[in-house]
C-alpha cells in the first residue's frame, strides 16, 4: 500500500524573514567547498539528467545528484563530519578553517600540538562512517554507536577505518544520548549531526559541510542550461541535511527559492508532525522507528534545522516504505535513454514520492498544490548508494521490505 500523507507548511514565511540564513549563504558554501577540495579524494559528484522519466511524468526536467560517488564512501554524510572535524581542529590550533587544509591537519606538527583526540558519534551508518574515515585520514581516533537493527555491513565498514563501533539495543535518539554520555565521561569530542540546547556549534558545522553538494548542484544545473530548480524534494531524519540544502537555496536564490517538499518515513516523521502541529515548535516521535529508511529513522528534530524548515519549506510528506522501494527500482532500472542510479532506501524515497505525485490518481491534488507541470525542473538528491547491499538486493531484486 502506497500510504502518503501530505500537508502544506502553515508557517512558511516570506523570503528574507524568519530564521537567519546567514550560516547557509553562498559565501559560506564557497568556504566549505574550498576546504573539501583540499582532500585528495574530492571531486564533484555527478548530477544526472533523466529526460525519459521527466517526459513520462509530464515534467520539464528531472535531475538527480548521485552522492554514492562521494569520497568513495557511498554516501554524502562524510561532507558534514569532515568539515566539522576540520573546524574543531582549526579552533584548537587558534586558526581559521580558511587558512588550513587537510594536509595541514594530518601533519606531524599538528599532531604534536594537539596530541591524540577521539571523536564520538551515534549513527545509522553513513554519518559514523564519515566521522571515522575523517578521523583516520587526520591521524585521530573515533568511537561510534549504532541503534538496534543496524546492518552489520555498515558496522563493518566503520570498523574498517580503525574505529571502535558498537551496535546497541537502543533506538537512534537514545543511541545519541549514550554516545554523548560516553564522550563526557571519557573526554572525547562529540560530533553529532543533530543539535539540542547547549550543543549547536558542531551540528551547525556539520550542516554547513553538506552545502558542498548544494553548491555543486546549482553549478551543474547551470552547466545544463537550467538557471535554478523550480522544485526540490529533500528527505529528512533529524532534518540537518534538508535544513542545510534548503538553507543554501533560500539564502542564494532570494528572488525564487524552489518549491521545497520535505519527505520522511511514516514511522519517523518528526518534521511532518512538527509542521502539522502548526505551533512553531518541534515535536518528537517515539518508539522503535521501524523503517527500511535507516538513515531517516530519527524521532527528534535538530533544533537548528527545525527553524530553517519551519520558515522555508513549502510542504511535507509522510510516506510508507513502499515509496522508498519504488524509488530504488525506478532509479535502478530506468526508462530507455536515462542513466541508472544505484540509490539506497533513504536516497531514493524522494523519487518514489515524486512518481506517486505525478503518476497516481491519488496524487493529483498534491500535484496541483505544488504546481508540478511541464514547466517544472525538479532536483532530487540521492543521498546514498547501496550502503547495505543485501537489503538493496532484497528490495530491488526480490520486492521485499525487510519485514517492515
Amino acid at each position: 500500500m502506497r500510504d502518503v500523507e501530505f500537508i502544506v507548511n502553515p508557517k512558511k514565511i516570506a523570503p528574507g524573514k524568519g530564521a537567519s540564513l546567514g550560516d547557509f549563504g553562498p559565501e559560506e558554501a564557497v568556504r566549505v567547498r574550498t576546504y573539501h577540495r583540499s582532500f585528495p579524494e574530492y571531486s564533484p559528484t555527478p548530477l544526472l539528467k533523466l529526460p525519459a522519466l521527466a517526459h513520462h511524468l509530464g515534467l520539464g526536467g528531472v535531475f538527480v545528484k548521485d552522492e554514492s560517488k562521494r569520497f568513495g564512501l557511498n554516501a554524502f554524510k562524510v561532507l558534514g563530519g569532515a568539515y566539522a572535524i576540520g573546524r574543531i581542529l582549526a579552533e584548537r590550533l587558534g586558526t581559521s578553517i580558511d587558512k588550513i587544509s587537510s594536509d595541514d591537519l594530518r601533519s606531524a606538527e599538528v599532531k604534536k600540538k594537539l596530541g591524540g583526540l577521539t571523536f564520538a558519534t551515534a549513527t545509522d551508518g553513513n554519518h559514523g562512517r564519515g566521522v571515522a574515515w575523517t578521523a583516520q585520514r587526520l591521524g585521530q581516533k573515533a568511537v561510534v554507536y549504532m541503534p538496534k537493527g543496524s546492518a552489520p555491513i555498515r558496522a563493518a565498514n566503520i570498523r574498517a577505518t580503525g574505529a571502535e563501533c558498537h551496535i546497541t539495543d537502543l533506538n537512534y535518539d537514545d543511541a545519541v544520548r549514550l554516545a554523548n554520555a560516553q564522550a563526557k565521561e571519557n573526554g572525547w569530542i562529540m560530533v553529532q549531526d543533530t543539535a539540542w540546547e547547549g550543543y549547536e556549534d558542531i551540528p551547525r558545522w556539520i550542516m554547513q559541510g553538506y552545502m558542498t553538494l548544494a553548491i555543486e548542484s546549482l553549478d551543474q544545473l547551470r552547466e545544463n542550461g537550467v538557471e535554478r530548480p523550480t522544485h526540490l524534494f529533500l528527505q529528512a531524519g533529524v532534518g540537518s541535511f534538508a535544513g542545510a540544502v534548503l538553507g543554501f537555496f533560500a539564502a542564494t536564490l532570494t528572488d525564487g527559492c524552489p518549491v521545497t517538499t520535505i519527505v520522511e518515513p511514516r514511522q519517523a516523521a518528526c518534521i511532518f508532525k512538527s509542521l502539522k502541529a502548526a505551533d512553531g515548535k518541534p515535536h518528537n516521535v517515539s518508539g522503535d522507528l521501524n523503517t527500511i529508511m535507516a538513515g531517516l529513522a530519527c524521532g527528534e528534530p535538530s533544533s537548528i534545522s527545525w527553524k530553517v524548515l519551519r520558515d522555508h519549506a513549502t510542504a511535507s510528506v509522510s510516506c510508507s516504505d513502499h515509496l522508498a522501494a519504488d524509488g530504488m527500482r525506478i532509479l535502478g532500472s530506468p526508462l530507455p535513454g536515462d542513466p541508472p542510479v544505484v540509490s539506497g532506501e533513504s536516497g531514493a524515497v524522494t523519487c518514489g514520492v515524486l512518481e506517486w505525485i505525478m503518476a497516481s490518481e491519488a496524487g493529483a491534488e498534491t500535484r496541483k498544490t505544488l504546481g508540478l507541470d511541464s514547466n517544472s525542473r525538479v532536483l532530487l538528491i540521492s543521498t546514498e548508494g547501496d550502503t547495505s547491499p543485501e537489503i538493496y538486493r532484497d528490495i530491488v531484486w526480490r520486492g521485499m521490505l525487510g519485514g517492515f
